[in-house]
């Protein structure tokens, strides 16, 4: 496989606003990136990273999606994107197809294409048989394979959005150890957008501020605020499983304590997801039992699968791993407020708390679809939150997060457990489950 050579990016008082937004998401972003450079894009949550990895890889669309202001120079025939929902970028059925099909739509000759994607495959570490099913891959099997498919292309720009945000450890080690082996290898330029800064401190070259385009050295970079440390928990179960087995993953007995902090831990694909949808009342349950306490019924006798969404919003509240999936409004306000409103209650003092609390008040006219990935996590608690149910269920509640949300979403779900209300979460985080990790569920695959 020919090898890639790095290109120069430069951004010169670049700025971006999207057509349904009054602000901008980007403004005078200044910088220069030399050819073969590996950069960390570091900036608080909303600051714009995303939108400016879309606008390197030209793909903001057209003059109906927004409007963007001076230049972004970037001379390279091919661009490699890897976006941080894993599952987001699994085209093909097969391993082998999905990384060939760069290759195809840049109508590369035939007879070069496969000793690519052999290459390409034994780059990232993913030595598996060409017709192996991309649906059995773990998400950081996926994730190396994005990054295969990117350089099969020969991408001289490789950008990556949050790259290990929904992996566990060592998924997390095993993508930075195939980028770093990447981009040593093919000279291409790098610029990765991370909030777990210290994963790629041994890759890097420089870090760049989008706010002011200056370099940041690791010593200045944000670092986690004063956080609570969990309390073992000995008090009475509010939920509580026996034999119980989901759609995916293994048997399961175990307990969730009434007015604390449960953690969820375990590999990708071990089945972390499915149980918090299941415990939810979201997915059926295949076998065994799944109870809840009366504090949780209130009244109920029939399992929470059964229950009618107001009855279950009402007692339940769910945050999915994919925050748009649970996007129903066009405006911030407008989705915060439609939970109350179906379920009859006065939720207005909790409505405009939340926006304050979770920084979300000036993006409250917004459309929540082109919230950042952090905002739109943010807005995701928030919707879970502003009925005040009794059981509150969070997959990856803090991915995305700069360290100054990051501590204050810990600090608002201690403060549930203070008020007596349970919190489970699904995490990979170790910060996170030192602050909140009152009881621990190992979840451990098939």
């Amino acid at each position: 496989m020919t090898t890639a050579l790095g290109t120069r990016v430069v951004a010169r008082n670049f700025g971006y606003r999207h057509a349904s937004r009054e602000n901008p998401a980007l403004e005078n972003i200044n910088f220069e990136i030399a050819p073969g450079e590996r950069i960390l894009l570091t900036g608080a949550s909303g600051a714009g990273k995303s939108t400016l990895l879309a606008a390197l890889a030209g793909v903001l669309g057209g003059p109906d999606e927004g409007v963007s202001t001076g230049e972004l120079l970037v001379d390279a025939p091919s661009i490699g994107l890897v976006l941080q929902d894993p599952d987001s970028q699994v085209i093909a059925s097969r391993i082998g197809d999905d990384v060939a099909f760069g290759c195809e739509n840049l109508k590369v000759p035939r007879a070069e294409i496969w000793p690519r994607v052999e290459r390409a495959l034994q780059l990232v570490g993913l030595e598996l048989p060409l017709h192996h099913p991309t649906k059995y891959l773990s998400g950081g099997q996926k994730q190396r394979l994005a990054l295969a498919g990117v350089i099969a292309m020969g991408a001289r720009l490789i950008l990556l959005d949050e790259p290990t945000a929904n992996l566990d450890p060592q998924g997390q080690r095993d993508v930075v150890a195939a980028v770093d082996r990447v981009v040593r290898e093919t000279g291409a330029t790098l610029i990765v957008v991370e909030h777990r800064h210290e994963l790629w401190l041994d890759t890097i070259d420089r870090i760049i501020s989008i706010t002011d385009g200056c370099d940041v050295l690791p010593e200045e970079l944000l670092k986690v605020g004063q956080l609570p440390v969990a309390q073992p928990s000995i008090s009475k179960p509010i939920l509580w499983a026996d034999n119980l087995l989901c759609s995916w993953g293994a048997v399961r007995s175990f307990v969730v304590p009434e007015g604390a902090s449960t953690v969820i831990t375990g590999p990708n694909g071990a089945g972390k997801s499915t149980l918090a949808l299941t415990m939810g009342g979201l997915i059926p349950p295949k076998k065994g039992r799944l109870e809840l306490s009366e504090a949780v019924r209130g009244g109920l006798n029939s399992p929470p699968h059964k229950w009618r969404s107001a009855e279950l919003a009402a007692r339940i509240g769910t945050v999915f791993q994919d925050p748009e999936h649970q996007f129903v409004a066009r405006t911030v306000r407008d989705e915060l407020e439609i939970g109350p409103k179906i379920m009859k209650v006065h939720a207005q003092d909790r409505v405009e708390e939340l926006l304050d609390r979770l920084r979300l008040r000036h993006l409250e006219h917004a459309n929540p679809f082109t919230l950042s990935g952090g905002e739109k996590r943010r807005l995701s608690v928030a919707t879970a939150l502003v009925a005040a149910p009794k059981l509150v269920i969070l997959d990856e509640p803090t991915f995305g997060q700069d360290p100054e949300t990051f501590t204050e979403l810990i600090l608002l779900l201690r403060e549930l457990t203070e008020a007596g209300i349970s919190v489970v979460s699904v995490t990979h985080d170790p910060d996170f489950i030192a602050a909140l990790g009152d009881h621990h569920i190992e979840v451990n695959p098939r």
